[in-house]
């Protein structure tokens, strides 16, 4: 199973686009899932629903940061060598979708969102493109990084 259909499966499964990504690398991360989860469950939707950064990007950040970055402050050239990296798998993202934000990618779907998560239905899952975002990011972080 590559890492683009685990992320596909969480989703299924009723994971946030961001947790589904983070998801699909759990077996290169040294981290508690629980944990993980707990963290990404505030970006799905484009960060609480509020259509910002795409959850799907957001999630392929978590796991180039907990696979990559660096680890602390002191360290410069890390920093600016890991920020590299974030801008290059953001601008790959872009590239293939159009767009790295949440309610361009939805388009007129975004419209009037509110905090409520909709319910996950098989018509939910039709009429959104949100299965592709999540399987471009993980695979774009796949060849990025060769995990």
């Amino acid at each position: 199973m590559t890492r683009a259909d685990r992320a596909e499966q969480a989703f299924y499964e009723g994971y946030s686009c961001a947790q589904s990504v983070l998801l699909a690398y759990a077996d290169a991360l040294d981290a508690d899932i629980p944990a993980l989860m707990r963290l990404a469950s505030s970006f799905g939707g484009g960060m609480g629903r509020l259509r910002e950064v795409c959850g799907a990007v957001t999630g392929m950040f978590m796991a180039a940061g907990l696979i990559a970055g660096p680890e602390g402050p002191a360290d410069r050239e890390a920093k600016a060598a890991h920020y590299k990296l974030i801008q290059d798998l953001a601008a790959k993202f872009k590239e293939k979708q159009g767009s790295i934000i949440c309610r361009e990618i939805l388009g007129a779907r975004a419209a009037g969102s509110g905090h409520i998560p909709e319910e996950r239905t098989a018509e939910y899952y039709r009429r959104r493109p949100c299965v592709g975002c999540i399987r471009l990011a993980a695979e774009i972080l796949e060849e990025t990084l060769n995990v």
